[in-house]
């Protein structure tokens, strides 16, 4: 049984899960009271499904990119649970819950994006069955971005970053979506690293911030 926690990008979500199924869901689209939030809902999901915290084996936390702060709330919330309880932590990496967010997959590759502030985004790139053929970084977009891959496959791109390439480029190999991720799509990942003995280090795991920092706020 594992707590899956997201505070990456703009709202925040938890879901439990035993083993690779989702069990409860809760989300708050606020991004501004995600620390007041999650404690709060963590109990208050706890209770209604009659779990106890002790029943947890593991957590686990979406690590980034994304917001400074809110890579911050979620991992501490994650890390704190993780000492009280003596249970291992699972990071996953944000763009690749996103890509999990995926349904239906049609396009050749998927291209997840975070905004990172003016014309740069945060992306990695995923094959159909979401292994990773692009490694996270942070990009500043043009029109020349992903050229070599839209010449030879389509694409699907989507997260908050996405509108700022959308009016950039016009090829018909790119396909813009909307597509909405939540800690309910850590599951698969979180469920395989658990299984795989993949565990953080509990004192030395840090949030991916991808750069320096980024803050919507700011």
């Amino acid at each position: 049984m594992i707590l899956n926690i997201d505070t990456a990008v703009q709202s925040a979500s938890i879901c439990l899960s035993e083993k690779d199924k989702a069990l409860d869901l809760m989300l708050n689209p606020s991004q501004k009271d995600q620390a007041a939030w999650i404690q709060p809902a963590i109990n208050e999901m706890m209770k209604r499904l009659g779990v106890a915290l002790k029943d947890l084996d593991a957590v686990a936390v979406s690590s980034g990119p994304g917001s400074y702060t809110g890579l911050r709330v979620g991992l501490a919330t994650a890390k704190g649970l993780c000492y009280a309880l003596n249970i291992p932590l699972i990071t996953v990496n944000t763009l690749a819950m996103m890509a999990e967010a995926v349904e239906n997959v049609d396009t050749d590759l998927l291209c997840p994006m975070i905004d990172a502030r003016r014309m740069e985004v945060f992306t990695a790139m995923y094959d159909r069955e979401k292994n990773q053929v692009m490694a996270p970084v942070n990009l500043i977009l043009d029109e020349t971005s992903f050229k070599e891959q839209l010449e030879a496959k389509t694409v699907s791109f989507f997260g908050n970053g996405s509108n700022k390439f959308q009016s950039l480029i016009h090829h018909p190999n790119a396909i813009f979506k909307e597509v909405e991720a939540s800690a309910q799509h850590m599951i698969v990942l979180t469920y395989r690293k658990f299984t795989n003995h993949e565990f953080a280090n509990l004192a030395y795991a840090e949030p991916f911030y991808g750069k320096e920092f980024y803050s919507p706020a700011q």
